[in-house]
């Protein structure tokens, strides 16, 4: 439990942060005034005053929770008792496209920080190869251990169609497997060798496995950089697949608050620190996606507000777009506390049930 309190706030605490840090940086950049910008939340512990652009003054807070941090900009409804907005520096008066960019770069900054989690795991750990067709490991028992296939042999065909990667190479098998024996091309020591062999079909899973594993590769400082492109590309067109199909309710998508990602979090952690920088990587993505998307109270919905004052030069009613944001925030707190209901029920189900069954016997005695 601890572990998982621990890991929790560290995930948390940097992926939030690098989100604030986002709105920070371009807020100053561009030249509106910041107020605070806090590490942690609720009563402050220790407060530095440093001088910011223009003649303004912002905090550097450390707060009691450690609980991520925020950034308070100028203009924004914030204000403490003693602050003032200096004229032409509010984030409410900034251009449209400044307040685009101030919106947008906390997303992009969760992005950023994925992308370099990734560089630093494909150059220090290593992945399984998916964009090769080379076998790094035999399963036990199954066709390609019967058929003669060995570790580093190369699939180029299946049943003579050409295939250069792993998925690929799957998708293919499967189909061809479906019609009877299957015939492989495969490249051993710069022979080409043929293999031909059943492949049946797994009642447990529901489809025919040939019994493989990808190769595993590391890859250098700059191949990782160039790769972890891909790679984030790949998992962010996944997660937005993955919400996509659970608004349209095309299949179940588990959907985890608070509780479910300082769980998962502890298991990262113990499993090792490279299994901690890949959930840190995933959360980090997550979090930078969720906020980009046109719901109130989100960076996304901010945004939207955006596109009919560019295109009708007039700002809509400030109270209005107050309004709205304010009942989308009570709308992801409601749905946080339904999620955070169903981590707890998930964890600790089988206690409630005995607790619940106890009761139960107690009355019906």
């Amino acid at each position: 439990m601890l572990m998982s309190f621990a890991a929790f706030v560290i995930v948390i605490g940097i992926c939030v942060l690098a989100h604030e840090y986002g709105h920070y940086i371009t807020a100053r950049l561009l030249g509106a005034q910041v107020h605070e910008f806090a590490f942690g939340m609720g009563p402050p512990l220790r407060q530095v005053e440093r001088k910011g652009p223009g003649g303004t003054r912002m905090l550097w807070s450390l707060r009691l929770f450690p609980i991520g941090g925020f950034c308070r900009l100028a203009g924004m409804g914030e204000e403490a008792d003693g602050e003032t907005v200096l004229p032409g520096m509010g984030f409410n008066v900034q251009p449209v496209w400044k307040r685009f960019f101030i919106l947008l770069n906390g997303s992009l900054f969760n992005i950023g920080l994925a992308f370099l989690l990734m560089v630093v795991f494909l150059w220090g750990h290593g992945v399984q190869d998916m964009f090769d067709t080379k076998i790094g490991r035999l399963m036990e028992g199954y066709p390609a251990q019967h058929a003669g296939f060995q570790i580093g042999d190369r699939v180029v065909e299946v049943n003579g169609k050409p295939v250069s990667e792993w998925r690929e190479m799957s998708n293919s098998l499967r189909a061809a497997a479906l019609e009877g024996n299957v015939t492989f091309t495969v490249e051993r020591d710069g022979r080409a060798l043929t293999i031909t062999t059943p492949i049946p079909r797994r009642e447990d899973l529901g489809y025919p496995m040939l019994g493989v594993s990808p190769a595993f590769r590391r890859y250098s400082a700059s191949e990782a950089l160039t790769n972890a492109v891909s790679y984030t590309w790949n998992m962010m067109k996944l997660m937005l697949k993955g919400i996509w199909d659970w608004i349209s309710r095309k299949q179940e998508v588990d959907v985890t608050g608070p509780i479910g990602i300082a769980s998962m979090s502890g298991q990262a952690m113990r499993e090792g620190a490279w299994s901690f920088v890949t959930f840190l990587s995933l959360i980090s993505l997550n979090l930078g996606l969720l906020n980009l998307f046109p719901f109130p109270a989100l960076d996304g919905g901010r945004i939207v507000f955006l596109i009919p004052e560019a295109v009708l030069r007039r700002r809509l009613p400030e109270r209005f777009e107050n309004w709205i944001n304010a009942a989308g925030l009570v709308l992801l707190l409601l749905l946080m506390v339904v999620v955070t209901g169903k981590d707890i029920f998930n964890l600790y189900g089988e206690s409630i049930d005995q607790i619940r069954s106890f009761f139960v016997s107690l009355f019906a005695d």
